[in-house]
């Protein structure tokens, strides 16, 4: 009788201690997972909601043991692209849409919570002691605190895994429990095989170079196409009678200066006037939010060589200026030097350094600065920045 009492607390305890470690192991299980892998390539699409609209956005990240990331982030309402790189020399955002690259001495993506970056989720899960894991039917979710500086509404998140502890998804919640953040994986190779090599800024810059060159390639294909068509009209045009052409004579001598005139404008249009009207930004896109007892003070429009500039005077509480000009896209490429970091907004991805911000969306480049502004409150007001004529705070 001892011995079977004896066995069944045994086995009890047995029991008891594979339940109370089970939650340990699952999450150990996921760790070691990402710790063993020395490269991986994973893809999904993100979703990030603000201001009650939904902006998603296609996603690949790649990564290398020893620190080495390069994140494609592929706005799926304009196309706009735009890559996260980081190697042995830095931190680079590059548009290669405008041929341009920003260049960070930065600690990202380890100084804030990154819902797309293995390691980002890993720290998380580690840094907090209160974490829960709960199995659903077909999952597993783990809720953790969440660290982004620049936006402290953002508390907590859940990530999903499956029954083997494979990760599918990963969602940011606010105060409020809203999701924010959602991110959908697609799939995710832990054994990618990459090397140094796929983490260059110059293949990234090589490749805009080529694009560039096949864009040259088919507009003068095209433009010879023209041409002849043009040529072959003309001919065509010339065969006439000889009364056609007494009565047209007269005709012809009054539309030669109009025909001049005309081939002025055309060629002033097809180069620099043209260049110069593309970049013209027809009107002021004022900002939704101005903290509180602040108002817009003054507003100018400057002349450049490239079009125009819009400049926008805060005052009160918060000082602050922001310019706004149609963005231009550099002849050579261009490294931009920034002592700060790169904020993720709901539709691109923002330059920080101490006093500004500097970022470029729907073919408008912004630039904000202020002495006074937190940087969660600069993220604020480039989120709320819209067409619209109405300015909360004027004065």
């Amino acid at each position: 009788m001892k011995k079977i009492i004896v066995l069944a607390i045994g086995l009890m305890l047995f029991v008891t201690g594979c339940g109370s470690n089970s939650e340990e192991d699952l999450i150990a299980k996921f760790e070691k997972n990402v710790s063993n892998s020395k490269s991986y390539t994973l893809k999904g699409n993100m979703e990030i909601l603000s201001n009650e609209e939904t902006f998603t956005y296609s996603i690949e990240a790649n990564y290398l043991q020893d620190d080495f990331y390069k994140v494609t982030l592929v706005n799926q309402t304009n196309n706009h692209e735009q890559i996260i790189l980081k190697n042995n020399d830095g931190v680079y955002v590059v548009t290669r849409a405008l041929n341009k690259s920003f260049k960070f001495q930065s600690e990202w993506p380890s100084n804030s919570s990154q819902s797309y970056i293995l390691s980002s989720l890993v720290k998380d899960i580690k840094s907090d002691d209160n974490k829960v894991l709960e199995e659903q039917d077909k999952n597993y979710v783990i809720k953790t605190a969440v660290n982004y500086p620049n936006n402290s509404s953002l508390t907590y998140q859940k990530i999903y895994f499956d029954k083997d502890m494979n990760l599918e998804k990963v969602e940011v919640y606010d105060k409020e429990d809203i999701v924010n953040i959602k991110v959908v994986f697609s799939s995710i190779d832990l054994k990618s095989g990459l090397k140094e090599e796929d983490f260059l800024l110059e293949d990234l810059i090589d490749m805009n170079a080529e694009k560039e060159e096949e864009n040259n390639t088919y507009n003068e294909e095209e433009n010879t196409t023209t041409n002849n068509s043009t040529s072959n009209n003309t001919e065509a045009n010339n065969t006439t009678t000889d009364e056609n052409t007494s009565n047209e004579s007269d005709q012809t001598n009054d539309n030669a200066t109009t025909n001049e005139t005309q081939n002025t404008e055309d060629n002033c249009e097809n180069e620099e006037c043209d260049t110069k009207s593309s970049n013209i930004l027809d009107s002021i896109i004022y900002p939704l939010y101005i903290p509180s007892e602040t108002y817009l003070s003054n507003s100018e429009e400057i002349d450049t060589d490239e079009g125009n500039r819009m400049i926008l005077t805060f005052a009160g509480d918060k000082n602050f200026v922001l310019i706004e000009e149609v963005a231009s896209v550099a002849s050579d490429f261009e490294i931009i030097p920034v002592y700060g970091d790169p904020i993720m907004l709901s539709d691109t991805i923002a330059a920080k350094s101490a006093n500004s911000m500097y970022w470029t969306s729907d073919n408008v480049s912004y630039y904000l600065t202020s002495n006074d502004l937190s940087t969660e409150e600069m993220v604020t007001i480039a989120e709320s920045l819209g067409n619209t004529k109405v300015v909360s705070g004027s004065k």
